[in-house]
């Protein structure tokens, strides 16, 4: 989590003292195109996934339902091979989709106010001190 930091806050800052705040500006644009497109994708992608594990649980439930029932019409083994292959795939399912439907797409969100603050906290310095600063 260190180097997710030192980007965020570090960003601003380097982009400030070396190049002035309208450097800033337009970094701080494209973290928040970017930072929102990437967290709405996150968001949307870890629901998808999770959606997809709750649909291969009813179908694993209703085939335990309809094989206790006798009901059941085609190769119960085939269809048993094919219902374990699928609860794996629900176990991967959840295990990358609550992380980034629950954390990954809001964090980014933080990120992109971290990168706010800090240019606006250090903003009048960055003006003043900036390297290429022709104000005399």
């Amino acid at each position: 989590m260190v180097a997710p930091g030192v980007l965020v806050l570090g960003s601003p800052l380097l982009a400030g003292f070396l190049f002035g705040p309208e450097a800033v500006a337009g970094l701080l644009a494209g973290i928040i195109v970017s930072g929102v497109q990437v967290a709405i994708s996150a968001s949307n992608t870890g629901g998808a996934w999770d959606n997809a594990k709750k649909e291969i649980e009813r179908q694993r439930s209703a085939f335990k339902k309809m094989k206790a029932a006798g009901t059941y019409e085609g190769d119960v083994d085939a269809e048993e091979a094919r219902i374990k292959d699928l609860h794996v795939a629900a176990v991967i399912g959840d295990t990358v989709g609550d992380p980034l439907k629950d954390t990954s797409g809001p964090a980014i969100n933080i990120l992109i106010k971290l990168s706010a603050i800090t240019s606006l906290v250090f903003g009048s310095y960055i003006n003043k001190y900036h390297i290429f600063n022709n104000k005399e």
